[in-house]
């Protein structure tokens, strides 16, 4: 068993998850479901939820949009990453 890096597949989806996990958290937090957030950040549902799991990766704009609806900075929400 070797030791994750950059660039590895695995490595990026243990972020993209972990990253997944602190929205969820958050999102969770406020009280709200997928579709508010998604409604409330101006973001497809569907993506929310990919993003959520770890399937998809955020783009900044999407990621800061999605701060704001949540009440929360971006390096708050990036903070509870193990980056």
């Amino acid at each position: 068993m070797g030791v994750k890096r950059r660039g590895d597949p695995k490595y990026d989806e243990g972020k993209l998850s972990q990253l997944g996990t602190a929205l969820r958290n958050a999102r969770n937090a406020r009280g709200l479901s997928q579709e508010a957030l998604a409604d409330a950040a101006g973001i497809n549902r569907t993506h929310i939820g990919e993003v959520e799991r770890g399937k998809r990766n955020v783009s900044f704009l999407h990621f800061c949009r999605i701060a704001d609806a949540l009440g929360r900075k971006p390096s708050d929400l990036l903070a509870e990453v193990s980056l």
